[in-house]
């Protein structure tokens, strides 16, 4: 089991062609550092394929998930160039539902 303590999108695509070596490249540029750990999703242009690295604290790994039919619900540039994600949402994400309304997205504070 590979342990996760964070979970995090790019908003921009990824060229779904790109290893290890791109993947992780992109990850420093985006989020600064692969930190241990952390998981690192990007999707595609057409957001029907996601690629996540993970950094165990070892090496990386890098896992590629393609939907048959529909897409992933993705955040935009609007949200910022990464978005955080809880389990629940990681959950619903990888189904291709819509993350955004689940776990503590879908608080009611305001009345």
């Amino acid at each position: 089991m590979i342990r996760v303590d964070a979970i995090w999108l790019a908003t921009q695509p990824l060229d779904m062609r790109a290893g290890a070596d791109t993947a992780l490249a992109r990850v420093v540029a985006v989020f600064g550092a692969a930190r241990p750990h952390h998981a690192y999703c990007f999707t595609n242009k057409r957001a029907n394929r996601m690629k996540v690295l993970v950094h165990d604290g070892i090496g990386v790994w890098l896992a590629a998930r393609r939907l048959n039919r529909g897409k992933f619900t993705w955040a935009t540039e609007v949200h910022g160039p990464q978005v955080s994600l809880d389990t629940e949402q990681w959950q619903a994400l990888v189904l291709g539902l819509p993350w955004q309304h689940v776990g503590q997205a879908s608080t009611i504070s305001i009345v």
